[in-house]
């Protein structure tokens, strides 16, 4: 397997009150669906398949991270869903052409795929995505596209921070839940990508309620679909697909 050599460091060194410094990284959340095929093959192909498929995320975790989860339930559209963030989208890109080199790649199908970019918020210097702050993840992510009307971006900055403010003192109210936005502006269909990590699903569902009532929801023109994702070892994903 050919990546490149380069390694992203997550623990670079920054000023804790501005993110202007960090570097740029992209983000990739591809989701896949296993086709019922699959469960036809007999039990040592898919031992053989979940190990080929567990070293190929290994070697790419040396290159740059790559998280992995499991989607089977919580909608029909995918399986599990791999979540890579890496310093070029080139090195996305090499993984992505190897999962379909595998075994369990000839038994996959690409249903959803969102790319973005990591940037400093405009609105404050002291929010940083989890995923730069944080080796450790939590046990469900929450991950959907996110849309705001032209109106919003046609509003005067002082009326659209004065907004924002309110929006992010909802998001401090539940510090159990870590929030990772990420730009998709010229790179995909929507404005961001938002993956929201928590241990409790019922806590993130009470942060939406709250964040409905803001006043910047009236800008809001999509954000589905929304996909719980359970974090698991990818050989644990392959050997649930049945």
């Amino acid at each position: 397997m050919s990546f490149d050599k380069s390694k992203i460091n997550q623990k670079e060194t920054k000023d804790e009150k501005d993110d202007t410094n960090l570097p740029t990284l992209y983000l990739n959340f591809s989701f896949y669906k296993v086709d019922p095929k699959w469960r036809w093959l007999n039990d040592i192909g898919k031992d053989e398949a979940a190990k080929e498929f567990s070293s190929l995320i290994d070697i790419a975790n040396t290159k740059m991270k790559v998280m992995t989860y499991s989607t089977i339930g919580m909608r029909k559209e995918s399986d599990f869903m791999l979540w890579s963030i890496s310093d070029s989208v080139e090195k996305i890109q090499v993984l992505s052409s190897k999962v379909y080199t595998t075994i369990l790649g000839k038994y996959i199908d690409t249903s959803e795929v969102y790319l973005s970019a990591s940037r400093p918020s405009i609105y404050s210097n002291k929010i940083t995505p989890s995923f730069m702050e944080n080796d450790k993840r939590l046990k469900y992510n929450i991950v959907y596209p996110f849309v705001k009307s032209r109106e919003w971006y046609l509003l005067p900055f002082g009326k659209r921070s004065e907004m924002m403010k309110e929006h992010i003192n909802v998001g401090k109210k539940f510090p159990q839940i870590r929030l990772n936005t990420s730009y998709s502006f010229g790179m995909g269909d929507q404005d961001f990508m938002l993956a929201f990590e928590t241990d409790n699903l019922m806590d993130f569902q009470d942060l939406i309620m709250n964040l409905r009532e803001t006043q910047v929801n009236r800008y809001v023109v999509r954000d589905t679909p929304m996909i719980v994702c359970v974090h698991k070892k990818i050989f644990d994903i392959i050997k649930s697909l049945g």
